[in-house]
């Protein structure tokens, strides 16, 4: 299967995607290509909603039957929601990564939108996984 890459999305070297909500929040899920990368996930560990993280902080993980992963902030900001339906079926993640699959959400500091827009692009997302 060919691997998704969203236009409309943003992400990171770490293997994130941010979609940018009408309300200014933040939604956060791991790649298709992550995703195919760890096998079949098993587990996922995600913060409580309150939580406050800074850019590149871990703020979970996701385990699979291959490994465990950090999933990373993506932006700076405090966790206003968090996909619960992961808690029973974790393999969301496999079969709706940017769908049902989505990890949680982020009311970004005031710089959110100016960080969001120094993520990758689609493109340069998939130049970054190209050979991977």
């Amino acid at each position: 299967m060919t691997e998704q890459t969203p236009e409309d999305l943003r992400y990171t070297e770490a293997h994130e995607w941010v979609r940018t909500l009408e309300s200014g929040r933040v939604r956060v899920g791991i790649t298709d290509h992550a995703q195919s990368q760890l096998g079949d996930v098993v587990f996922v560990e995600l913060p409580d909603v309150g939580a406050e993280f800074a850019a590149g902080d871990a703020l979970g993980e996701v385990e699979s039957t291959k490994s465990v992963s950090d999933i990373y902030a993506p932006v700076g900001g405090t966790v206003v929601e968090v996909n619960t339906a992961l808690e029973g079926t974790p393999e969301l993640i496999n079969s709706s990564a940017y769908g049902e699959g989505w990890l949680l959400e982020l009311e970004p500091t005031e710089d959110g939108a100016a960080a969001v827009a120094a993520l990758l692009d689609a493109a340069g997302y998939r130049e970054l996984t190209a050979g991977a």
